[in-house]
């Protein structure tokens, strides 16, 4: 199978992780750009015409992946935005695990080493990003949530169309 259209990898969080994250998008990102849920990107641009060598891998990785205890380690202002950060070495070394597997059809962006962050305000001006960024550094509080497995988007220039998901192996 074939898919027209770039694919995009994301990480999956928990349920509670992903209502609070998605709260905040809400309250805080432009009405008229908020069209996806929170979420962690792992690659911007994988090709479409690889849908089935990239399912495949997936598949295989996933299974072999506990769910992952992200620490949530600060607020990051962006310029125009504010995110969290996130920190993990395991979601790390599987971000560099599946560079290496499709460095040859990769871009640039995604040959970066992952700064894994949910954005939680986009598009917005530096000031109104800079007045987010102290109120919610102000209350931050370190803490964890769930990396519960990975989401493969298309990206049709606007919303993502989800292709799939791949849970990561439960604990037992």
């Amino acid at each position: 199978m074939m898919i027209d259209a770039p694919l995009i990898l994301t990480l999956t969080l928990d349920e509670n992780a992903q209502q609070y994250f998605d709260q905040l998008r809400t309250a805080h990102f432009p009405p008229a750009r908020n069209y996806l849920r929170a979420h962690v990107t792992l690659f911007h641009h994988l090709p479409g015409a690889d849908y089935a060598a990239v399912t495949a891998r997936l598949r295989t990785v996933a299974a072999g992946t506990p769910q992952l205890m992200l620490r949530v380690t600060g607020v990051r202002f962006l310029g125009q935005g504010v995110a969290y950060t996130l920190e993990n070495a395991a979601l790390q070394h599987l971000h560099r695990e599946l560079q290496a597997t499709w460095a040859p059809v990769l871009r640039p962006q995604d040959l970066q080493p992952l700064r894994p962050h949910v954005t939680v305000q986009n598009k917005v001006t530096p000031a109104t990003a800079r007045a987010l960024h102290e109120e919610l550094t102000a209350s931050f509080e370190p803490h964890t949530v769930t990396g519960t497995g990975l989401a493969l988007w298309a990206y049709r220039n606007g919303p993502w169309d989800l292709l799939d998901r791949f849970a990561f192996e439960q604990e037992k």
